[in-house]
Parts: structure tokens; sequence; C-alpha cells
């Protein structure tokens, strides 16, 4: 059965007269999950988000929330906060002037927790938003769609602009949001460090098309980097005869760096099995998982990696 809070993708295209943004997307948002779409800028997170958001209406293909299309559904508009990346404040406008505005919109809006929420943050209500930094705003923007008290909340770039200390700060605001009141949400970002501690769950976009869903757990556990010395002299060959399941391998002498996937357990057992002086299994990080499963699928995921360093950095120089 379909929950109440789930979002359906069902193969999604959108065009801007010849310019087709995206292809043929099809994927699920689980309920009660935080739901991390990562890609470059232009990879088409933010028209996905607009679609979602019913702001969009897709070319082909069909987005429902619980069951329901969004598009022109004032009732379950009620249920969703959209916070884009251009955010967007009435002019002149201070916080108080956003918490009035915000609840003549939203039927469950509650003004004492966007107070709440606003003292947390150490952000002035009495000050014109249009002097805050980036950071701020997007604080702003962040606390009054909580308040909203959203059964679906989308996040565009949520945390662009913001100081390590600000991002921890609206990390765990997110997620305890989405915890308690059982809510979900998606959240885009072209870094992939951003959503790796916050996500439940990730799909990777790609020039408009979706390259890679997956569960963050199952990822990183699927993949693990092995380092491995032998007293006697050994090859690749020697460690496969193991049965271990190697996807990457180097050898300095007597030492061997492994990806392998198979489990930790089944990992050091059959090494053991050669008597090594070292042995050692690590996680790989969620990039480093994401480069090896992409190689796996035909995808020269160096290449996509280089696009996301360069949008990393015009996106730190902008928010500098």
């Amino acid at each position: 059965m379909t929950g109440s809070n789930e979002i359906a993708i069902k193969n999604i295209t959108k065009r801007f007269e010849a310019d087709e943004v995206l292809s043929d997307l099809t994927f699920t948002v689980p309920e009660g999950s935080i739901f991390g779409l990562v890609g470059v800028n232009g990879a088409g997170k933010s028209t996905l988000l607009r679609i979602i958001a019913g702001v969009y209406r897709q070319t082909a293909g069909e987005v429902t929330i619980g069951g329901e299309r969004v598009y022109e559904n004032t009732a379950l508009k009620q249920r969703l906060a959209f916070i884009p990346d251009e955010l967007y404040f009435l002019p002149g406008a201070n916080l108080m002037r956003m918490i009035q505005h915000y609840a003549a919109i939203y039927d469950r809006f509650d003004p004492d927790e966007a107070v709440r929420l606003a003292n947390v943050l150490e952000l002035p209500r009495f000050k014109s938003i249009s002097q805050f930094s980036k950071g701020m705003k997007r604080q702003c923007a962040t606390i009054l769609a909580i308040a909203a008290n959203p059964d679906i909340l989308l996040f565009d770039e949520t945390f662009d602009g913001l100081d390590p200390i600000a991002r921890g700060a609206v990390k765990r605001l997110l997620t305890e949001s989405i915890v308690s009141k059982k809510a979900t949400a998606v959240i885009t970002s072209h870094s992939l460090r951003e959503l790796e501690d916050t996500c439940d769950s990730l799909a990777f976009l790609h020039r408009g098309g979706l390259v890679m869903q997956s569960d963050i757990s199952n990822l990183k556990t699927s993949l693990l980097k092995v380092q491995v010395a032998l007293s006697d002299t050994f090859t690749r060959e020697t460690i496969e005869n193991t049965g271990i399941s190697i996807l990457s391998y180097s050898q300095v002498g007597r030492v061997a760096n492994i990806i392998a996937t198979d489990g930790r357990e089944r990992i050091e057992a059959l090494l053991s099995e050669l008597d090594p002086i070292i042995l050692e299994t690590l996680p790989l990080s969620l990039e480093e998982v994401f480069t090896y499963e992409m190689k796996q699928r035909g995808y020269n995921f160096d290449d996509i990696l280089g696009e996301i360093a360069d949008s990393n950095e015009a996106a730190e120089k902008e928010a500098i």
C-alpha cells in the first residue's frame, strides 16, 4: 500500500522548448525518509524538485504523493513546503512579518515554533531580511518551512552559503523535525559529502537521467578497502584464489591494497587463511563507493566527479 508521504516519480520527462532537462526518470522516495538528489549544476535537480512541488508541469510521466497527483492540487500543497535555490522574501520584510505571511498561507503553521527556531539559530526577528547574509536568509527560509508542519519538505541546495556551525545546526533541526513529525524530505546538493551524514537514500542525476539510486547504509557496507601484507611473495591471483571478489587491486612489494565486494567477516575469514602479517579492512567514503559503483555500470565517474569538484569550487567562490 502506498504511504501517505511516499513520493512516486514515474517516467518523468521535462522539456523547455527543444531543451530536454529530464529524461524518463523513475524512482520512489520512501515515506518518512530523507532522500538526497546529487548532481552537478544543470543535472536537473532543481527542475525535478519544482515538478514534485507542483510548480512545473512535466512534459511526460507522473508524480504522485501518497497516490495523489501534485500539479494544481491545492489541498496537497498545504502539506508541502518547498525551499528553492533562489529565495524570495516580501520586500523590506523582517522575520516576524514573514511568520505572519506564512501563517496566512499554511493552515498548520506554528508561529511559536518559528520564533523558537529563530532563537535557536540566533536570528534577529525585527531586522530586515534584506540585510541578512546569504546563509542567514537560508536559515530563515528553513525555519519557516519547518514551522509550516508539512508532511513533505523539498530543499534545493539546503546548505549552500552556510558556515560549518550553521550547517550543523540546520542539519540537526531538519533531522529532528522530520523524525518527530514522520515527514518525508528531498534535499538536493552538488556535494556527496554534504548529504552523506544526513540522508537515508541517494539518487544520482547526470544530464537529466538517473544514474543510480541506493540506500546509503547499503552503499557504504557493500564495498570495503582492504590492506593485506604477506610474508611470502604473492600476486592478485593468490588473493582471488581465496574466493574474494576483487573490484580494484594494486600492490607494492608484499603489500596489496584491494577494493572488495564481500562483507567484512567473509573477507577477514578468507584472508586469514593466508596467515597475513597485516590485515586491515576499512569502509570507503561515499564518494569512493560511487566511483567504483559507477565504473561497474560503465560510467566514467572520474569525469563526473571532476564536474562535481568544479561545481563545488564555483559554489564556494559564490558563497565567499
